[in-house]
């Protein structure tokens, strides 16, 4: 004979919650308070609880109370139940928010130091109701973020490809060699990423889309790039380089500011892929909010600005 379930018409989350709160506080008036509860009602929760699951699940005294066995299997999956609510209620609130006016948008540190704030404060400008919310991220994780949903938008470099993915291409940077003033390079003018391979490099974090593409380019020429350090954005690589720790490939336009104040040699890098370009990304199979979709229109039919390569 199968014994009989728990009938979950009788089992709601308040009592849930309350006998999560009875259980960690070892008091029921402390539960029945923390759970905006009167206690004569908070007793009648508990005893209704207990009949319905079939078992004592409180040991109750004058000092207060403390879990049985059953008690102690209870309040684990109360807890779990409990979380899982919590976790449903804010996902379908964020999901309303979303198709509201809140849009997930994350980009690569290029695109985040290059044109997005000036592209984003446009669309603010435009939609001031829509709510934008940006996360600077590798290529790589980009990606996974767009293919599994947690962002709406992604903005990464054409390193990255995806099928499951639809890419947009609008806008491109040029990538240059950053050295020392008193650096053996720093004479020249332009160099072929190959013969920067026989010095030491500053290097960007693993994950990151520049760093894969160098490693490649090095491999491509049936050498190894050598990185003394590396570093996790375009500013602290610049300080590195003005420092004379290694040379650097980095996007001439991000990095205009540090390169000024530092004095930094800049050398055109002749080979093809230094000229890079940037895309942005949405799921092939899902259709955008409309308030996404605004957003993905604005960048992608945005002008590239006059200072980008080519111009």
């Amino acid at each position: 004979m199968d014994t009989p379930l728990i009938n979950p018409a009788r089992v709601d989350f308040v009592t849930l919650r309350l006998y999560c709160a009875v259980a960690e506080a070892g008091s029921i008036s402390k539960g029945a308070a923390d759970c905006r509860l009167a206690l004569s009602a908070a007793s009648r929760r508990l005893a209704d609880f207990e009949s319905t699951v079939g078992t004592v699940l409180l040991q109750r005294s004058s000092v207060g109370v403390s879990l049985t066995a059953a008690g102690r299997v209870a309040l684990r999956h109360a807890q779990q139940l409990c979380s899982a609510f919590q976790q449903f209620s804010q996902e379908i609130t964020d999901h309303t928010q979303h198709a509201q006016g809140r849009v997930r948008l994350w980009a690569n540190m290029s695109a985040m130091m290059e044109f997005l704030p000036e592209a984003l404060a446009k669309f603010k400008q435009l939609h001031p109701e829509v709510h934008v919310d940006v996360r600077e991220q590798t290529s790589a994780a980009i990606v996974r973020a767009v293919k599994e949903g947690a962002a709406d938008i992604g903005v990464m470099s054409g390193a990255v490809t995806d099928d499951e993915l639809e890419f947009c291409p609008f806008f491109r940077d040029e990538l240059v060699l950053l050295c020392h003033v008193a650096h053996p390079l720093a004479g020249r003018r332009q160099i072929a990423f190959a013969e920067s391979l026989d010095f030491e490099h500053i290097g960007l974090r693993q994950g990151s889309s520049l760093l894969e593409l160098t490693t490649e380019a090095a491999r491509q020429v049936g050498k190894s790039l050598i990185l003394r350090v590396q570093v996790s954005s375009f500013d602290a690589a610049c300080q590195m380089i003005a420092a004379n720790l290694g040379i650097g490939v980095l996007p001439l336009l991000a990095c205009r500011s540090p390169i000024k104040t530092l004095g930094l040699q800049t050398l055109k890098l002749t080979d093809p892929w230094a000229t890079r370009q940037l895309f942005a990304a949405t799921r092939a199979d899902a259709t955008l909010a409309p308030v996404a979709r605004l957003l993905y229109e604005h960048l992608t039919n945005m002008k590239e600005s006059q200072h980008a390569v080519g111009r």
